[in-house]
């Protein structure tokens, strides 16, 4: 069984679909190519794999011959991505490639480009937009494309101050704190990404070999594989992760594992958008999402792993988590 890799909400499924409409083209092919039901995109609670995903952006990019999905006014042709990745694996530093990654783009797109600047210790990746603010999506398909690419350059995930959005903030913006960091910004006079300035200097680890297999992975691996692992939901999940779901520990119990007080775990991951509670039911529905995809396990074994003592438990609360049915996943996995 392949490792649980976390799941994506089918926000970005369906931002990524609003590009497909503007086109004035059908939306069922596109889904059943990812293999992502169509009753899927009207349940806001819904989630998709992170290849689902990567093969629905795979595709659009494809069908629209452009690698930024009509989201600007002058097309990314397919090819442009890899050929910028191309241009930057002999850059001296992490700096350096960033650079160039912006005059890239800035030759590419006509409305919106990207520029480095040194704030003290912070490096500011900050967008520029011709026009007036953009869709969120514009946005962060931008600098997750940029971001993520300076992750695999340098084989590690960099750690995000903050950040900042020239829109209004969406009711799906927890999804952004996880793809960037926590102190996320919206109606910003100017789009931006923050890092550490040191971080500049990190060194060009991969090249034209290691290419071909990061190229193949995009963009399912910008959404989950950088994903920020820094705040206190990431380091709670990661620990529940390392035990069986029936063991996992109490509040005060993980309190005490944590040296944090109870007052202090719960204000934290409010800040972050989570309680405890959700954070074990996010873990337990990504899980149940990737067994029942990834295995033909009886739903009740994956419902006992799970820490249910019944199978109607587990149906219920599949059906709160995701607003669907457990073998509505099994079928949209086979």
């Amino acid at each position: 069984m392949k490792p649980e890799r976390g799941t994506i909400s089918i926000h970005f499924v369906q931002e990524a679909l609003r590009c497909v409409q503007a086109r004035g083209l059908g939306l069922g092919a596109f889904l059943q190519r990812a293999g992502i039901p169509a009753a899927f995109v009207d349940e806001p609670l819904a989630r998709v794999s992170p290849a689902q995903f990567g093969a629905l952006w795979r595709d659009i990019a494809r069908e629209l011959d452009d690698e930024f999905f009509g989201l600007d006014s002058h097309p990314a042709r397919q090819g442009t991505y890899v050929l910028m990745c191309h241009s930057v694996l002999d850059a001296d530093n992490l700096g350096h490639a960033l650079k160039r990654i912006f005059r890239f783009m800035r030759l590419v797109l006509d409305d919106m480009h990207g520029s480095l600047e040194i704030d003290g210790d912070r490096a500011v990746l900050q967008l520029h937009d011709r026009q007036g603010p953009q869709r969120l999506f514009a946005y962060a398909t931008f600098l997750i494309m940029v971001y993520g690419l300076a992750c695999w350059l340098t084989g590690r995930r960099l750690q995000l101050t903050q950040g900042a959005f020239r829109c209004p903030e969406p009711a799906a913006s927890a999804e952004y704190r996880v793809l960037f960091c926590e102190q996320l910004q919206f109606d910003a006079p100017q789009t931006s990404l923050c890092l550490r300035a040191a971080d500049l200097q990190l060194p060009i680890v991969q090249n034209a070999g290691t290419l071909k297999t990061f190229f193949k992975d995009v963009p399912d691996n910008f959404l989950v594989k950088y994903r920020n692992p820094k705040s206190l939901a990431a380091r709670i999940r990661r620990r529940l992760r390392e035990q069986p779901a029936a063991s996992w520990p109490d509040l005060a119990v993980l309190c005490t594992e944590l040296h944090l007080t109870e007052a202090t775990l719960r204000r934290r991951l409010k800040d972050e958008g989570h309680s405890y509670q959700s954070l074990k039911d996010d873990l337990r529905r990504d899980m149940a999402i990737t067994r029942l995809q990834d295995s033909r396990r009886p739903i009740e074994a994956i419902a006992i792993e799970l820490g249910f003592a019944e199978p109607a438990a587990f149906y219920r609360a599949f059906k709160k988590w995701t607003g669907a049915k457990p073998s509505d996943y099994r079928i949209s996995g086979d």
